[in-house]
C-alpha cells in the first residue's frame, strides 16, 4: 500500500499545480476545477490535434521517490511543480499495468491508462530536467519516468496522507504505453 503525500491543481493552462489541502475527483470527469477536467482530451496539443479524443489524462499521478532522485541530481522538484495532481509514496507506479485500479482514501477509483509523456517545457521549470525523466533503457527502448496518467471511476476527495490502495486488472497484464 502507498500514501498520498500531496494534491495540486490549477485553474489555468500554466507548467505548474499550486498544491492543496484536499482535491476532489469527479468520475468520467478529472479534478474538479483543474483545466484539464473533463470527458474529451484538455491538454492544447492533443486539442489541437484532435478535440473529440476521450480524455485519458483527467488525472496524473507522479512517485515522491522520483524527487528523492531528482533532488540527489541538483532539480529540486516539489509537488505540483512538474504538472501533477496527485504525489504518491511507497506505490511503483511506473510498474503497474494498464487497467489497475487505484482506491484513494475512502471514496475515489482511477483506473490507470498509461505513462504521461512529457513535453520540452518541463527544461523550462529545470534545464536538462527532460533528459533526467526521458531516457534509454538497456535495450535502447524509450523509458519515460514522469509519472502516470489515469481516469477517475469513483469520485470522491483526496487528502495528503490519504491511503492508496493497488487493485491489478486481470492477467494477462498490458504494461504502461504512453497517452
Amino acid at each position: 500500500m502507498g500514501v498520498v503525500t500531496a494534491v495540486s491543481r490549477n485553474e489555468e493552462y500554466t507548467f505548474t499545480k499550486p498544491a492543496r489541502e484536499s482535491i476532489t475527483l469527479l468520475a468520467g470527469l478529472g479534478v474538479e476545477g483543474d483545466v484539464h477536467q473533463g470527458v474529451t482530451v484538455k491538454h492544447r496539443s492533443r486539442m489541437a490535434q484532435d478535440p473529440t479524443q476521450p480524455n485519458l489524462r483527467q488525472v496524473h499521478l507522479m512517485h515522491a521517490e522520483l524527487f528523492d532522485e531528482l533532488r540527489d541530481k541538483g532539480h529540486a522538484v516539489e509537488p505540483g511543480q512538474i504538472g501533477e495532481n496527485i504525489t504518491t509514496r511507497g506505490i511503483d507506479l511506473l510498474g503497474l499495468p494498464t487497467g489497475t485500479l487505484l482506491h484513494l482514501g475512502s471514496e475515489a477509483v482511477v483506473e490507470v491508462t498509461g505513462l504521461r509523456n512529457p513535453c520540452l517545457q518541463i527544461d523550462g521549470f529545470s534545464k536538462g530536467l527532460l533528459k533526467e525523466v526521458v531516457g534509454k533503457g538497456p535495450d535502447g527502448e524509450l523509458v519515460r519516468r514522469a509519472g502516470i496518467m489515469s481516469i477517475v471511476l469513483a469520485g470522491g476527495v483526496v487528502r495528503p496522507g490519504d491511503e492508496i490502495r493497488v487493485e491489478l486488472p486481470a492477467h494477462p497484464h498490458r504494461p504502461l504505453e504512453k497517452v
